[in-house]
């Protein structure tokens, strides 16, 4: 039984990570550092907010994620769900604080740091969203999603042009037929000559 709910996890982990993220689900299962053994009401409970963010209705997604917390707090992924929630509700400070707690977890998670390098950027605070994603690349030195969060960051808030070219060159060189980043790259090169 204990297999079989660490293994449920591990599928709800994958899951999530593959509907914020943009890496494939192997690489994925390569970078989960352990597995939790959670109670299937938590389990149950974290299933049902996903749908509920899904679905856009955020209010029930956050009391079915402070009801997991309140049992669980091993575990990143409700807190940075939370921090989505409240995020979409416009509750900045709120998403902040659940941002940061999954980092308290997982320091280098990537959703986590992507989502507060957004919030971050929205708010006007371009060196720290920048410290987010350079947090996540260290261990995930290939996410797409932070690359090109970071690029845009560079070139168009901080004006940092070899910044965004080097995350562009990077994720370009993982997603090589991106029309849309072949079409950035090639109008940063022409600025920086």
């Amino acid at each position: 039984m204990k297999m079989i709910k660490q293994f449920l996890l591990l599928l709800m982990l994958i899951g999530l990570f593959s509907c914020v993220m943009e890496p494939t689900k192997q690489t994925i299962i390569k970078k989960i550092d352990k597995i939790v053994d959670v109670d299937s009401d938590v389990e149950d409970d974290f299933d049902l907010a996903l749908v509920q963010l899904k679905n856009e209705k955020y209010d029930e997604a956050i009391v079915l994620l402070e009801k997991v917390i309140a049992k669980e707090k091993r575990l990143p992924a409700p807190f940075v769900n939370l921090g989505m929630a409240y995020n979409k509700k416009g509750d900045f400070k709120k998403a902040e604080q659940n941002l940061l707690w999954a980092l308290k977890i997982k320091l280098t998670h990537p959703v986590a740091n992507n989502q507060l390098g957004l919030l971050y950027r929205k708010k006007g605070r371009f060196n720290d969203a920048r410290k987010a994603y350079t947090n996540a690349l260290t261990e995930y030195p290939d996410n797409l999603s932070i690359l090109k969060n970071l690029g845009i960051l560079c070139e168009i808030y901080m004006r940092d042009l070899p910044c965004a070219l080097k995350q562009y060159e990077h994720y370009l060189s993982l997603r090589p037929n991106d029309k849309t980043m072949k079409i950035w790259l090639a109008d940063l090169n022409q600025r920086l000559k």
